[in-house]
């Protein structure tokens, strides 16, 4: 908080009709699937998201459902259900339920459940001695710390061997869950084809000084969420179920190796619940070598990570664009895999390259306590410039030792650093409340550095209620639902914004809507330089 005695965050509040508010629902976990549902991807399936003010997710989409297709999945916390209509059903069946459904009152959206991929990309078969580690200084960090088992990496992914002799010392005694079977055991159905998730586990956190294999970034303690099946292949609902769960079990890293399937506001959901619950998310750019990144990593939310060679250049697959914020080793990085294809191989792509940031990360929360966006800014200021332009490695190339060994309170950058940053931040907050759906509070933020790094907006209402948040920067324009540059709606009223190297040259609008309900909530914004 600055000791400005100006205030920095100023209040208008707009009514915009007379009404009454929704109806309260209670929230709870994730519900099982029902028996008989198929593993692996479900393009079948339609993703309906239900407001908190609109009461029993089931019930209110239930009444909207044609006779041929039926719930088949809720998930009670990201409160969405899974419609699921027949195989021989035409596609303009799905088309108009999706537009029918999204004009009724309380649905917040109804989307494709999606297909995502692992994002492996072929190479060539052949065992080296590894670089990754080396090249972002992770062997420099050990001199300080080895990672600790207090810090908990997810891999959200396929399924990890994660009794493997060289990752059983560092998964944790109840390894994961299974969220394409339905289970409790993560453990890959056919370890012959399976194996991404156990390579992925590998580069974040195969045990270092076990004098066993390789080495990963460091020793922090391994979760797996299987949402991908032994193809590589997984559905939106899997993933957002598996992202919940994680950041539910307290995992301080999630790992998304995977893409595909564009913008869905079920995985959006799922990622900003994980950043409000203390999860730092970071996903893989992409591997079709253009320009722009893949969902889900595309989300501000989650830290884009695009993939570098041992030279430390754009690797030929690596998506690139605004969004990437950091770079690591992709190409021919070799980890761990299942023991059935011979317990060690060499892969290439951009999941090989967001463990190893995911690694880093971890290795540094055994240095420092930080919250998921003090660890992302505190990342990107100790990153290494490998003199790739901005889109193509963000703010650098992740850097393990620069990380590990300098104060966040004063973090110039480190060696190899861009030496640009101090490291400060400021917090601002305001109370206040909401009527109704017909309320809203409108506010203008005047900042307090210049050239702000990164600036998180974060809105905690109530629980009963459905708030949305919005943002516009550069303009003296007020933010609102039908004007806006970011957003963050999900079913309920706990929302996050965060934008990297935020637009300062107008004071930041501010939007707090009520889709339904009414009640308390807490606007907090923080500025990072």
């Amino acid at each position: 908080m600055t000791d400005d005695s100006t205030p920095r965050l100023d209040r208008r509040s707009f009514v915009k009709a007379a009404g009454v508010a929704g109806a309260t629902a209670a929230l709870g976990g994730v519900t099982a699937a029902t028996p008989g549902r198929d593993p692996g991807p479900k393009k079948e399936e339609i993703l309906v998201g239900v407001s908190a003010g609109a009461g029993d997710i089931e019930q209110k989409v239930t009444s909207y459902v044609p006779g041929n297709a039926e719930v088949v999945h809720k998930n009670e916390t990201l409160r969405y259900v899974a419609v699921k209509f027949p195989s021989n059903a035409a596609d303009v069946a799905r088309e108009n339920f999706i537009e029918a459904i999204t004009k009724k009152d309380g649905i917040k959206y109804a989307e494709p459940n999606a297909t995502h991929e692992a994002l492996a990309a072929p190479s060539d078969p052949q065992f080296g001695d590894q670089y990754a580690p080396q090249q972002v200084r992770s062997d420099e960090a050990w001199d300080t710390t080895f990672g600790d088992s207090n810090v908990t990496i997810a891999v959200v992914d396929t399924g990890a061997q994660y009794d493997h002799p060289d990752l059983a010392d560092n998964y944790a005694s109840d390894p994961g869950s299974d969220f394409v079977d339905a289970d409790s055991d993560p453990y890959p159905d056919a370890p012959g084809d399976e194996y991404h998730g156990t390579h992925v586990s590998g580069c974040a956190a195969a045990t270092v000084d076990n004098d066993t294999g390789v080495a990963g970034q460091g020793n922090s303690a391994l979760i797996n969420g299987r949402a991908l099946d032994e193809n590589g292949s997984g559905s939106t609902a899997d993933i957002a179920d598996a992202v919940e769960w994680a950041a539910d079990q307290g995992a301080d890293v999630i790992n998304l190796s995977l893409g595909g399937g564009g913008y869905t506001d079920t995985m959006k959901n799922a990622v900003s619940y994980a950043t409000s619950n203390g999860s730092l998310v970071v996903a893989a750019a992409g591997n079709d070598g253009s320009r722009g990144v893949s969902y889900p990593a595309a989300y501000s939310g989650c830290v884009a990570v695009s993939a570098v060679d041992s030279e430390e250049n754009l690797a030929s697959f690596s998506q690139y664009g605004d969004s990437v914020e950091l770079c690591a080793p992709g190409v021919d990085v070799l980890s761990t895999t299942t023991e059935t294809r011979g317990s060690y191989e060499t892969l290439s792509g951009t999941s090989m390259a967001t463990p190893v940031t995911s690694g880093v990360a971890g290795l540094t929360l055994a240095k420092w306590d930080l919250t998921p966006t003090e660890l992302r800014t505190h990342l990107k200021n100790t990153a290494a410039d490998v003199g790739l332009s901005a889109d193509q490695q963000g703010s650098g190339q992740v850097d393990a030792y620069a990380a590990v060994t300098t104060d966040p309170a004063n973090a110039g950058g480190g060696d190899g650093g861009d030496g640009g940053e101090s490291g400060d931040s400021t917090t601002e907050s305001v109370d206040a409340s909401l009527s109704g759906f017909w309320d809203d509070d409108d506010y203008s933020y005047a900042w307090e550095y210049s050239d702000p790094t990164t600036v998180e907006v974060v809105l905690d209402g109530p629980s009963n209620a459905d708030f949305d948040l919005y943002v516009n920067t550069g303009t003296t324009e007020n933010a609102s639902s039908g004007d806006y540059d970011y957003a963050s709606t999900s079913t309920d009223s706990q929302e996050s914004i965060t934008i990297d190297a935020p637009d300062d040259s107008t004071e930041m609008q501010i939007d707090v809507d009520s889709y339904t309900g009414a009640g308390e909530y807490t606007l907090t914004i923080t500025e990072f330089q």
